[in-house]
């Protein structure tokens, strides 16, 4: 999975007119006011002077509500608080979260104006009854409009999605995930959905009218999305919500594994290494890339024992420097 290096500073509910069914961003961020211009000034000095060189492959980042729908006011202060660190010798730029049908032509100038060169929109589905059922109060179509316009203007756009949201599924996720891939975005976001306390979808989980999905089925479920955008040349940025106390203590339901991405991730891994062993028969050492052997044995080594049972005998895992991400190759050991 790609790993971004943000500074994120968070503005919980800023500019949101809506009550989504699963949001309750004073718990997603860890804090209840938004940062002011001076948090921000004061943070991006103190993190420009411990990065050094290294921030210039960093960006600076407000997620939490959406930033576009903020008083302009208030917008163009953040702005302006990160322009003394952008350039040659700080933050390479800044990305934004917002909802789709909050960037307009204008906006969209405005911010390529003021250094942000990356906006991600928070899809969440393309199906208009999910849409809907759930309190987004935007359109698929307003999706596909709102990506264009993104990409028309010249920035990296990003999309983000749900699993498990009420009235989806499976099926429902994959569709979403096809349609998010025809707008060509240069990033994605998966999130699985979990039951808060204090969100519309805590009181349906309560009432037993909503039944979140399991942690396993989750993580197939977003193994299968991870692999297929990933296929596709577009990086997924995260899978899962960001550990925080906060959302911890406010968790009620739902797929939580603070370790999720992995786990979906280490998912891809098994599925192709069992694809792998299935054309080499007889091989018994499995090639990962750098760094990844970890994954292709699984928390727990779960996928290897799997693997091992599969096959009827041991196997071994060995790095190898040439292969791409993602990739696994079997082999009889030397």
């Amino acid at each position: 999975m790609g790993k971004a290096a943000n500074v994120a500073f968070f503005v919980p509910h800023l500019g949101c007119a809506h009550a989504c069914s699963f949001c309750d961003q004073r718990s997603i961020a860890g804090q209840a006011a938004p940062p002011s211009p001076a948090d921000v000034a004061g943070t991006l000095a103190r993190v420009r002077e411990q990065m050094g060189s290294r921030s210039r492959d960093a960006e600076v980042a407000f997620f939490g509500g959406s930033f576009t729908a903020i008083p302009r006011r208030q917008m163009l202060a953040l702005l302006e608080a990160v322009a003394p660190f952008l350039g040659a010798d700080g933050f390479s730029g800044i990305r934004v979260s917002t909802r789709p049908d909050a960037v307009d032509d204008d906006v969209l100038a405005l911010l390529r104006a003021h250094g942000v060169t990356s906006i991600e929109l928070g899809a969440q589905s393309m199906d208009d009854a999910v849409l809907c059922r759930n309190g987004r109060g935007h359109t698929a179509r307003q999706v596909r409009d709102a990506a264009l316009r993104v990409g028309r203007a010249g920035f990296s756009l990003g999309l983000q999605m749900m699993t498990g949201l009420p009235g989806d599924g499976p099926a429902g996720a994959r569709r979403t995930a096809r349609e998010l891939a025809a707008l060509h975005p240069d990033t994605v976001r998966i999130y699985p959905a979990l039951v808060l306390r204090g969100t519309r979808m805590a009181a349906w989980w309560a009432d037993g009218t909503y039944e979140p999905q399991p942690l396993d089925d989750a993580v197939l479920l977003c193994a299968a999305l991870f692999d297929y955008f990933t296929r596709r040349g577009i990086r997924v940025l995260r899978m899962g919500l960001h550990a925080e106390p906060s959302l911890e203590q406010n968790l009620l339901a739902g797929p939580w594994h603070p370790a999720f991405g992995e786990l979906c991730e280490s998912r891809v891994y098994y599925t192709r290494a069992r694809r792998a062993l299935a054309r080499a028969p007889g091989a018994d050492c499995l090639l990962a890339p750098r760094g990844e052997t970890g994954k292709v044995a699984g928390q727990h080594r779960r996928n290897l024992l799997a693997l091992e049972a599969r096959v009827d005998r041991r196997l071994h895992i060995r790095e190898d420097p040439g292969l791409p991400p993602l990739a696994v190759r079997a082999v009889k050991c030397l």
